[in-house]
């Protein structure tokens, strides 16, 4: 069955779901995005997980992990837009695999792209971040790799 019998806006639309730390907005996230379809054929959704140390999220201290991650997000969307690609985004939990499968629960995405610091920079890869969300989910994972944010974070 082809598209058009299928009838629906959805089924034409490349949907990507973003999970970025301190990494974004990044060109290279940017330029894989663009990549996978025309901007008006893409449809994304930025999560930012809520980071936050151990002792803050033990005593349910979330508050200010929220609101740098809505700062962070609103970057993301407004440069994803600006580059006229239609995005939204959310605040996801603090742990990045959780995030995921949350989002992928009320957004059926075609492809995942996780955006990290370099190896030797990003807890996610020290955690194997990349290889436990392919091995627990059957969409497409990508990994993105952004020096965004490390002058900030050196």
């Amino acid at each position: 069955m082809d598209e058009a019998e299928h009838g629906s806006d959805r089924d034409a639309r490349r949907r990507v779901l973003v999970i970025a730390d301190k990494t974004c907005p990044c060109t290279e996230l940017h330029d894989l995005i663009r990549g996978r379809a025309p901007a008006e054929a893409l449809e994304v959704l930025v999560v930012a997980p809520a980071l936050n140390s151990r002792l803050r999220h033990w005593v349910s201290d979330t508050d200010h992990a929220v609101t740098a991650a809505e700062a962070r997000l609103a970057r993301a969307v407004d440069s994803l837009r600006e580059a006229k690609i239609e995005a939204r985004g959310e605040v996801g939990d603090a742990d990045p695999l959780s995030a995921i499968g949350d989002s992928l629960a009320v957004f059926e995405a075609d492809e995942v792209m996780i955006s990290t610091h370099p190896p030797g920079r990003s807890h996610w890869l020290e955690r194997n971040l990349i290889e436990r969300a392919r091995d627990r989910h059957s969409v497409t994972v990508t990994h993105v790799i952004s020096e965004y944010g490390l002058e900030v974070a050196a």
